[in-house]
């Protein structure tokens, strides 16, 4: 009687994948890239002033506790899927899996919208934070729109460099950055909770003002406080170990981001209740805040960790960013210049050059244009928050479809993801029909980038039907992953 032919090992002996550093990156910077995407100490000094401004302390508290556990809700969702792929991609690859590829590409288009108007954004808000430091501490030569360009074409840079030197060494610094950013933010909100503990106030702290336009506006602004926490899945495939450092920074992330929102949304509140009038409407309302008391040094100090913040969130950001793009080239849906990895630093130095490129030229072209910068960074940020959850809710019904496919399906799961998707639909809807002024320009923007996109992918199922089917790559194991013996417990 003849045997069985040995069925072939599922292994691959070269990983879609190669170039990039592989199961090298410790638990540490792969938490870093999530931390520093979210930006907390940045996000906890610039959004809540702008939804206490518009809903009032006690709707900002509630719009940002609800954010949180949406937040944490989609994380719990996309967990599994963190559990059993190592990817580049994302989200975008996520989909591709769960929902095939003709729903993974807007979904990547949405992706890359997040990832690089959050980018500008920080460039931006690095420009503006450290003039404004440079002029509170009276250095001539600062103030102008020429020194916010040129400090930003310098964090530009910085960032570049960092970045196509490698994730471990950019990873690293923006987790430095980032907790002494958060010490010196939280020590900011601490004296403005203390200086104004006993002062009479001529309002209630928390109360609720604005329509439900105004409340859907501003959940979609507090939900971008929280974006970005995902990033980490982008590192999954140069993580040491993936299916346990990707998923524990998913459900992580979010909670401790929350912490230092709701505390720095609490103590903004009850400083604006004592400032006067105006003040909460102003593009800088905690530096306004503490020049109240002529705390020219605080003043510094926290922009300078504001700035600092930012920079950590650009370069998290793009490091995202251009490992999505790293993927599609790799698939032939982007440029292939853009999937190639460099030989001696293994990372995809091309992408990191193109993308940020592309991040400087349109901070560049905003300040240039003459437009109020604060006003840039609110609507970039508005923008970022419609792309990641753009990309949230196809990622959403992925997890399920893709668990019933291999015949791990959950109802718990499914319901879940189900409710969380109907919820983030809801929102978009809403904040696009109660859109208002500049908000308008920004949804228009990002529906008709989604509708490229969907014309993008009938082109490819028309034209180019092979590269849409070989969407979804992943680090597949090789034969050194396997082990020798079968073990036995």
């Amino acid at each position: 009687m003849r045997s069985a032919p040995p069925s072939p090992l599922p292994a691959v002996e070269r990983s879609p994948l190669r170039g990039l550093t592989r199961r090298e990156l410790p638990f540490v910077p792969v938490f870093a890239q999530s931390v520093a995407a979210i930006a907390p100490s940045g996000t906890a000094v610039v959004t809540p002033a702008f939804v206490i401004g518009a809903a009032g302390g006690g709707a900002s508290i509630a719009v940002f506790l609800a954010a949180a556990v949406l937040a944490w809700a989609v994380a719990l969702v996309i967990r599994p899927m963190a559990q059993r792929l190592a990817v580049t991609g994302g989200l975008y690859t996520y989909v591709a899996k769960g929902l095939g590829p003709a729903v993974a590409v807007p979904t990547g288009w949405s992706a890359i919208v997040g990832y690089a108007s959050v980018s500008v954004s920080g460039l931006i808000s690095v420009g503006i934070y450290l003039n404004q430091m440079a002029v509170t501490a009276g250095l001539a030569g600062f103030g102008g729109t020429a020194a916010i360009v040129g400090l930003l074409v310098a964090a530009a840079a910085v960032a570049a460099v960092l970045m196509v030197r490698g994730i471990r060494l950019s990873a690293s610094v923006t987790l430095l950055i980032e907790c002494v950013s958060v010490v010196t933010v939280l020590v900011v909100m601490g004296y403005l909770l203390t200086r104004d503990a006993h002062r009479p106030r001529p309002a209630p702290v928390f109360e609720w003002h604005g329509g439900t336009g105004t409340l859907a506006m501003s959940a979609v602004v507090a939900i971008s406080a929280f974006v970005g926490f995902e990033s980490a899945t982008t590192l999954s495939a140069e993580a040491y170990r993936p299916f346990r450092s990707v998923p524990r920074t998913l459900m992580w992330t979010p909670v401790a981001a929350a912490v230092i929102y709701l505390f720095a949304v609490a103590a903004q509140a009850v400083a604006l209740t004592c400032a006067p009038a105006g003040t909460a409407t102003s593009s800088t309302p905690v530096t306004d805040l503490l020049m109240l008391d002529n705390s020219e040094f605080l003043v510094a100090v926290l922009d300078l960790g504001v700035a600092a913040s930012f920079f950590a969130c650009t370069v998290a950001s793009i490091n995202a960013l251009v490992r999505v793009l790293f993927t599609m080239g790799r698939e032939g849906i982007a440029p292939a210049a853009v999937g190639r990895a460099h030989p001696r630093f293994h990372t995809p130095a091309p992408a990191i050059v193109a993308a940020v490129g592309a991040v400087a030229a349109c901070a560049l072209c905003y300040l240039l244009s003459g437009a109020e910068p604060q006003d840039g960074i609110r609507s970039f940020l508005t923008l970022s928050a419609l792309g990641y959850l753009g990309s949230y809710l196809p990622a959403c019904l992925a997890t399920p479809a893709l668990l019933r496919r291999i015949g791990e399906s959950s109802r718990r799961l499914a319901v879940l993801g189900s409710v969380t998707a109907i919820l983030l639909g809801a929102l978009m809807v809403a904040a696009a029909v109660s859109a208002r002024n500049d908000n308008v320009t920004v949804v228009i923007a990002y529906a008709a980038i989604m509708a490229a996109a969907a014309l993008f992918t009938l082109a490819l199922r028309v034209f180019a039907p092979n590269r849409l089917r070989g969407i979804g790559i992943y680090d597949e194991p090789r034969p050194e992953d396997l082990l020798p013996t079968v073990t036995f417990r």
